[in-house]
C-alpha cells in the first residue's frame, strides 16, 4: 500500500490525480501537466517533495565520514551551503544522487531519493562505523515543500524575514516561514530558480496553505510529479532509475565532476573510478530532439542510419518549452548524424543536441 505524505487531504481536496510513486502515493497532475509546466517557467508552481529522504550525519569526524562516504569533497563544504554528489558502491556503480547540506561544522544534511534513502541510510552507517560520527535517518520527521519558477522569491518574501536575495544557489539557512520554523534552501529540479523549504511533518499543510494564498497574485499553481518529470528533463538533470543506476558510474552519465580524487584519504569506490577519470566512455548521455510528432519514451531503441542500435532512450516527453519532443539517451561514441529512435518499428528521426534542452534567463 502506497504511504501518504502529510499533504495527502490538501491533494485530495484539490482533486489531483494520485498515484504510486516509489512506494509513496503522490500528486501527478492536478488539472493540467501542460498548465503547471508553464506556471513554473512562467510564474511559480509547489511541489509537495514530501517522499524525498532526510539523513543527518552529526559529531566531530561527520565531515570525514561522508568524505570516505561519498565521491564528493563534503569536508570542503562551509556551513550553511550545499553540493550535488553521490554515493557509490566499491565498484563505482552510482546507489543515488545526494544533496548534502552543511548545516553546522559538525552537523550535515543528506538529502537522498525517495526510493533510495532506507539503503542510504544504511550505507552511510555502515561507512561511517570507523569515524566519530552518528548517522540518523529523521525522513519520517520532515515534509519538503518546494517554491520552483521565476516569481517564486517574490512570493516566499512575502512570508519570511529571511534575506532570500542573498542566499545563494545551493545554499540554506534556517528561518521562520508563515510563524513555522523551515530550512529554506536555495536549490530545485526544474531549471528555474527556487527554493526547497524544509519543515516538521504537522507544518506541511499550514506552509502550504500560505504559500497558496501569497502566490495567487503572482500566478502560482500546484505541479505534480509529471510536471516535474518534464521541467527537468527539459533542464537535462538525470533521473535515478533512468540517467543514473548502480550499472553506470559518475563518468559514465558526463558527471565525473562531482568526483573529487583532490581530497584527502580514501573513500568507497576510489579504486575503481580512478582509472576512469582520463578514459572517454564508449557510451554518453546526450539530448535527443525529435523532427517528427512522435515522442521517444523510456526503453526506445537508438539506431544508426543502417537501422543497427547504437543506444537507448532514458527519458523522453513532449516538449512544452521547444514545442517538440525530445528526450535523453546514452548512445555509443562515435558519429551522431542520421540517428533514429525506433518506435514501435518506425525510425524517427532525431537531432543530437547538447543539454541542456532549457536554460532560464538569469
Amino acid at each position: 500500500m502506497s504511504r501518504p505524505t502529510p499533504l495527502r487531504g490538501v491533494h485530495e481536496a484539490l482533486g489531483a490525480t494520485l498515484t504510486d510513486f516509489a512506494g509513496w502515493l503522490m500528486p501527478l497532475r492536478y488539472g493540467s501537466e501542460s498548465a503547471e509546466h508553464n506556471a513554473v517557467r512562467q510564474a511559480a508552481g509547489l511541489f509537495d517533495l514530501s517522499h524525498m529522504g532526510e539523513i543527518f550525519v552529526t559529531g566531530p569526524q561527520a565531515a570525514e565520514a561522508l568524505d570516505y562516504a561519498l565521491v564528493g569533497y563534503i569536508s570542503a563544504l562551509e556551513p550553511g551551503r550545499a553540493r550535488y554528489t553521490m554515493i557509490v558502491n566499491a565498484e563505482g556503480g552510482v546507489l543515488d544522487d545526494l544533496i548534502v547540506y552543511r548545516l553546522a561544522p559538525e552537523e550535515f544534511m543528506v538529502v537522498a531519493n525517495a526510493s533510495n534513502y532506507p539503503m542510504v541510510a544504511a550505507e552511510l552507517t555502515e561507512r561511517a562505523k570507523a569515524f566519530d560520527a552518528v548517522v540518523d535517518d529523521r525522513s519520517d520527521r520532515y515534509a519538503l515543500v518546494a517554491v520552483q519558477g521565476p516569481r517564486s522569491q517574490e512570493i516566499l518574501a512575502t512570508l519570511t524575514d529571511a534575506d532570500l536575495g542573498g542566499l545563494k544557489y545551493y545554499a540554506g539557512l534556517p528561518a521562520t516561514v508563515a510563524g513555522r520554523p523551515a530550512l529554506i534552501a536555495r536549490t530545485g529540479y526544474t531549471g528555474e530558480d527556487g527554493f526547497e523549504l524544509f519543515v516538521e511533518g504537522a507544518d506541511a499543510e499550514p506552509l502550504w496553505a500560505a504559500l497558496t494564498e501569497a502566490g495567487e497574485p503572482y500566478g502560482l499553481r500546484p505541479a505534480g510529479l509529471s510536471a516535474r518529470d518534464t521541467l527537468r528533463l527539459e533542464a537535462g538533470m538525470p533521473l535515478y532509475g533512468n540517467e543514473l543506476s548502480a550499472a553506470l558510474t559518475p563518468f559514465d552519465a558526463g558527471l565525473g565532476r562531482v568526483v573529487r580524487f583532490d581530497k584527502p584519504g580514501d573513500f568507497v569506490g576510489r579504486a575503481a573510478l580512478e582509472p576512469l577519470k582520463d578514459v572517454p566512455p564508449s557510451r554518453r548521455l546526450v539530448g535527443l530532439v525529435a523532427t517528427g510528432r512522435r515522442v521517444p519514451r523510456h526503453g526506445y531503441p537508438v539506431v544508426d542510419a543502417g537501422g543497427a542500435v547504437v543506444g537507448e532512450v532514458t527519458s523522453g516527453a513532449p516538449s512544452q518549452s521547444l514545442g517538440r519532443p525530445i528526450a535523453m539517451a546514452y548512445v555509443d561514441d562515435g558519429p551522431t548524424e542520421g540517428l533514429a529512435v525506433d518506435i514501435r518499428g518506425s525510425h524517427e528521426p532525431v537531432e543530437v543536441v547538447d543539454l541542456p534542452f532549457y536554460r532560464r534567463n538569469k
